[in-house]
This record gives C-alpha cells, structure tokens and sequence, in this order.
C-alpha cells in the first residue's frame, strides 16, 4: 500500500497494465490524470473525433494483441464513442473504453454534458466497470483491463469526475492474463475420430486462429491432415496466402476456390470461427455449405458452438491449445487413418480450383479506360503491395469486393469493421494500428462516400506523425445503396450521387501528401511511393461508376406501391 491520489493510483494502473498509448480528445472532466500522462511515459494521441479514437484503439489492440485505449469527454464526448465500440465488440476487440462521467454529488439534477453512460454501452462491451468510489479507482481499472483480455471484447470504465480527486493508501495489482485450454477430453476424441474418418476433410480458420497466435499449430494440423484451408470472412490474414494449402476467404467477394473446396466436405474443423452467417451465406449463385459435412467446431466463447450452423461436437477451448492437442492424437493414430490415404485427390482439386479462380480474376480485372474499372485498381493495389503492410477496408462496395485481392502471408494484417459494417472505420483503425506497429505500412481502403466521416484525421496524421496511406476509391456514388436502388428501385437514384471536391488537395491543405491517380498503369507506382514515404499520403484513385453484386441481396424485395396503384385507379 502507497498513499496517493484518485488520479496517481489510476495512472500507476494503466502503467501497470501496460499502457504506452491513450487515443482521445481532451477533456475537463480527466484533466487531472491526463497531466500524469507524459510522466508516466504514455503517450496521448489527440484527434479530431473521439469516434476515431475508438477506432484507433480498435486497431491498435488488433495490431498488437494487446488493450487498445480509449478516453474522452463525460456526455458528448462519450456518446461519440458508442458506434466503433460496436464495431470492436463484433471484431472481439480488446478495448478499453474509459469514460469520465458527471460528478457523483449532481448526477441527475440536469447538469452540463450530463447522460446515463452505463446503459448505451450495456450491450455492446463485455464487461462495465462503475467507479463507485474514489479508492477503488485502481481495482475496477484492473477488473476492466483484465476483462477485455480473457473475455476478448471491450470493456467501459465508468468513472465520475469527481473520483479522479482522493487521497488513500492503494495497491496497484499486475496485469493479470487469463489462460486458456484445448477443450474437453470427450470433445477432442471425438473431433479426432470425425477427422481421421473423412474422406475430404476441410479446416476453415476464423478470428480466432489470429487472436490465440495459433499460426504455426494450426499450419503444423492442416499439413499433417494435408486438408484445405478456407478463411472465414474478413479474416483473410488467419492463414498464409501463398500455402499450397490455402484456398482464401469465405463469404461476399471472397474467393470461388475456397467456397467450391468447402463445397466437398465431408469434415469440417472450425478453428476459433463462430461461424458468423455472411461467411457461410451462398455467393457468386454458389450454394458453398456442405449441409451433410459433419462440422467441429472450437471456439473460447461457448455461446457461439452451434448456434448458426449445426455441429457433430463443439469444443470448448482455444485455437492454438486445441489446435495442438489435435495435432497430437492424430498422429498417435500412425499413417493408417483414412483421411491420410485420399491426400492427393484433396491436393490436385486445390491446384485445380486455385488456377481456374487466378484465371477468372484476371479476365475480371483487365479492363481499361480513364477513370479505372475498379477491379483493375483492386488488382493493381494487390501486386504493389508491400508485403507486411497492414490494410484495413472501409464498409462499401468496392472496399467489399477488395475481399478477392487482399491477400497475406503473416497474421495481424487484415482489419475490418466486420458484422457491425459501419462506414468510417477503415482510416482511423489504420492509424491505431500503425501507432502500434511503426515497422509496418499502414494502408486503408476507403470509398469516397465513407471518406467524409474519416477524412478530417489527416489533420491528426500530420500533427502527429503518423504516416498512414489512405486509397481512397472516387466514382461520385454510395456505390453499395445505389446498386440496390438500380436492382429493385428502378435506377431512381435518392441520396446516392456525390459531387467530391479533390480529396488530393483537400490532404495537402491538411499538411499532408495528395496524389490523384486515373491511370491503371500509374497505381502500383503511387502506392510503393506512399508507403515508403515517413508522411500520411491520400491516393484518390478516380474509377468508373461500375458496381459488384448488392451485398445484402438476401434483405432486400421488390417494393409494393399500393398508394401508386389507388392513384391510377382514381385517374382512370
């Protein structure tokens, strides 16, 4: 025990838990121990918008696998954080979200920036810590901290204002890491039988291969098994690219190898997927899940085992620790196992399947013409890029169909806005996550509509340092909502067309590099140049108005106008 003030002990706290680096806006309500910041030796990254910073925090805790951090001012301030809160919950973030609150003593009397803030991130955060009193400020700090980490989600740390003053003897705890294990002896038998059983046997990694660091034991089970690999969506980066092995992404414009292998299935082991419906929805007309596969599923969460697909067993453990435990009972079993004689039948249709979609992507992407079809972009974009850039994608439709391009060869390399899709996501996340990882280039994909939420960061980018690259996709349009309106609506188009200013020039007003691409040929140059520049740099690239498929087909219907038909009836 050391005597010491409200806002030392939270401080000592976040030192203890390991944090160098706070994303926020200043604020009255935490002034007290954000003076304790510099100090302490954490750096605050100040930005435009305290949404942004969530985001950052976002893709600095996928960066790194460690707690991405958060902070702002009580009400506004706050509130602004709740849509990438969201977005971090789906992407199983840890993120702390710490929010100041209006003083204990005048809570509810109506006062300036006054809101409720623990019931807007009720459902949205894994876990919410309420400061009831001032001494307590460093044990609810770590409940949160140790929270976001073994449950994998944020986390809100909920703190009146007025609980940042006190003076009183405090313990500041160590960062506390939860353990997980492989699953059940019963559940793992019984994965092993269905495996060694199968004929075809398949291995869909998901977010959970990347969190667990289960790269190497899960590459280790699938060459020993030699079964395919498919990635569930947005989590292209959970196995190499250029392993034979490897078939690509499942879901919207992922890849028709992976989506015809998965097809033939009889086994299918999902490592740490929750087997989330828009990786297993059919795409491209192609009815990809195998109804009749019997389905291992693993995951840390239990809620999740066969809760969208119907699964043979669920496992109850983590992707590397049951990766490993499955690896060790198959081979027990020696080389007699069925699945280990149909080998070269699985490998010579991946072979087959990978060249028949490499061929089609190429015939897909070798359009010509000022501005650039987007696909030729996309495929320009995918051979200039470095290959330990991290790149993150905005929501939208040719951010979506980027889905068929991005390809990687380690893990931490691939960041989404996932199920919660909002716009705004991609540039901010890139920041945090070049923050965390100075070594790597950082390169956002963002269309034009989604760029107004986001692009007001460059200013933060300059002010900072942080040399992140933005490829920002100019066609006039909300592309992914016009193409519902030209399918189903009759091409009447209410809310969709854009009139852009040069986003280019709008950069190097901000401070810094702008450059505008309308050439194919031009694109790979722009980017090696942008990433192996040390400032932020905006490429818009000026393509045509052609569009992918509508991304939720599945939710939309012809519309019925019953007033229009009465008004016919009348005129007649």
């Amino acid at each position: 025990m050391t005597q010491m003030t409200s806002s030392e002990a939270f401080v000592e706290q976040l030192v203890a838990e390991g944090v160098s680096d706070v994303f926020g806006i200043v604020g009255s309500a935490y002034m007290d121990a954000l003076d304790l910041f510099p100090p302490a030796g954490i750096r605050f990254i100040s930005v435009a918008h305290e949404q942004n910073a969530a985001h950052m925090a976002d893709g600095y805790a996928r960066a790194t696998n460690r707690h991405g951090v958060c902070v702002g001012q009580n009400g506004p301030g706050i509130t602004n954080f709740v849509t990438a809160i969201a977005a971090a919950y789906w992407a199983h973030s840890p993120v702390v979200a710490i929010t100041p609150e209006t003083g204990s003593t005048t809570m509810g009397l109506g006062g300036f920036q006054e809101t409720n803030q623990l019931p807007i991130f009720s459902d949205i955060t894994k876990f919410q810590a309420h400061v009831s009193r001032p001494d307590r400020i460093a044990e609810f700090t770590h409940r949160a901290f140790t929270i976001a980490m073994a449950e994998r989600g944020p986390v809100q740390l909920n703190i009146p204002r007025d609980h940042f003053y006190g003076e009183f003897d405090a313990h500041i705890a160590p960062a506390q890491r939860v353990e997980r294990g492989p699953g059940g002896d019963e559940s793992l038998a019984q994965a092993v039988e269905i495996l060694a059983a199968a004929d075809f046997p398949v291995i869909l990694m998901g977010g959970g291969v990347i969190m667990s660091g289960a790269g190497d034991a899960a590459r280790a089970l699938a060459e020993h098994l030699q079964a395919p690999v498919v990635t569930s969506y947005q989590h292209n980066d959970a196995f190499p690219a250029s392993h034979p092995l490897m078939c690509g992404p499942l879901g919207y414009q992922g890849s028709k190898t992976a989506m015809r292998i998965i097809a033939q299935a009889d086994a299918i082991l999902a490592l740490g997927s929750r087997l989330g419906p828009f990786g297993t929805l059919q795409q491209y007309g192609i009815d990809y899940w195998p109804e009749n596969a019997r389905v291992v599923q693993v995951d840390t969460d239990h809620r999740v085992l066969g809760l969208v697909k119907d699964v043979a067993v669920g496992i109850h453990g983590d992707a590397r620790a049951t990766a490993g435990a499955l690896l060790e009972r198959l081979c027990a079993l020696g080389e007699g196992v069925r699945c280990l004689r149909t080998t070269a039948k699985r490998t010579a249709e991946i072979e087959t399947q990978r060249k028949d979609w490499e061929s089609e992507l190429d015939e897909l992407s070798s359009g010509q013409g000022t501005p650039m079809p987007p696909r030729r972009a996309l495929r320009e974009l995918e051979r200039a890029m470095p290959s330990n850039a991290m790149v993150t994608t905005d929501i939208g439709n040719i951010c979506s169909v980027a889905n068929s391009y991005l390809r990687f060869e380690q893990p931490q390399s691939f960041f989404a806005p996932m199920q919660f899709g909002n716009c705004g996501y991609a540039f901010p996340t890139a920041m945090g996550a070049k923050i965390a990882r100075p070594e790597r280039p950082a390169v956002a994909y963002v269309g034009d509509g989604a760029w107004g939420m986001s692009l007001t960061e460059v200013m933060t980018c300059a002010r900072e340092n942080i040399p992140v690259t933005a490829v920002v996709f100019n066609n006039g349009q909300w592309g992914a909502e016009k193409k519902n309106q030209i399918d189903y609506y009759g091409d009447r188009y209410v809310g969709t067309n854009l009139e852009n200013p040069s986003f280019a020039a709008i950069a190097r007003a901000m401070g810094a590099d702008g450059v505008t691409v309308d050439q194919a040929d031009q694109v790979g140059d722009a980017l090696r140049a942008a990433t192996a520049s040390d400032r932020c740099t905006v490429l818009e690239l000026m393509v045509d108005r052609e569009l992918a498929e509508p991304f939720r087909r599945d939710a939309l219907r012809d519309p019925v106008r019953l007033l229009e038909k009465y008004r016919d009836f009348v005129a007649r």
